[in-house]
């Protein structure tokens, strides 16, 4: 189903069908994470976050108030409820008491892991539907888009 319709050809026909392919497929993605994240009594800003500490040894109050776009006073709320839930850990730099760090727990890491997995599965199915070659065509148009938001 295309929710808006491009009468221009060619890229702006593709950028159409993408877009109309995100919008689904991030409905589909929130209400399966949303369900989960639900058993866990985790919010989607502290699963985000979650996400970035995951990839990170660590971050500063600092850096998580920036990536999340909050005050320093909401991100120490949100690593407050993190960290009573055991999925991260407050961790003081040796050389300064007073700059807290924060990591991720390994409890922490395997529910990113698990519903980070769970999201791929979707996406195989997803693209083992599609036409024979439309998979490689996605690679280029993936590769651009995660360097455009990277930039954000």
């Amino acid at each position: 189903m295309q929710v808006t319709e491009n009468t221009n050809t060619g890229v702006d026909q593709n950028a159409d069908r993408l877009a109309d392919f995100i919008m689904f497929a991030q409905r589909s993605f929130l209400l399966d994470l949303s369900k989960e994240l639900n058993k866990g009594n985790v919010s989607y800003a502290q699963f985000f976050l979650l996400g970035y500490l995951a990839n990170e040894d660590y971050l500063t109050m600092t850096d998580i108030s920036k990536k999340m776009g909050h005050s320093t006073a909401a991100a120490t709320g949100l690593v407050d409820r993190l960290e009573k839930l055991g999925y991260v850990q407050r961790l003081h730099a040796s050389d300064d008491r007073r700059k807290v760090m924060v990591q991720i727990t390994r409890k922490g890491i395997e529910m990113v892991t698990r519903l980070r997995n769970s999201i791929a599965d979707s996406i195989t199915e997803i693209m083992a539907a599609q036409e024979s070659g439309e998979e490689e065509a996605i690679q280029p148009i993936y590769s651009q888009l995660q360097e455009f938001l990277a930039s954000r």
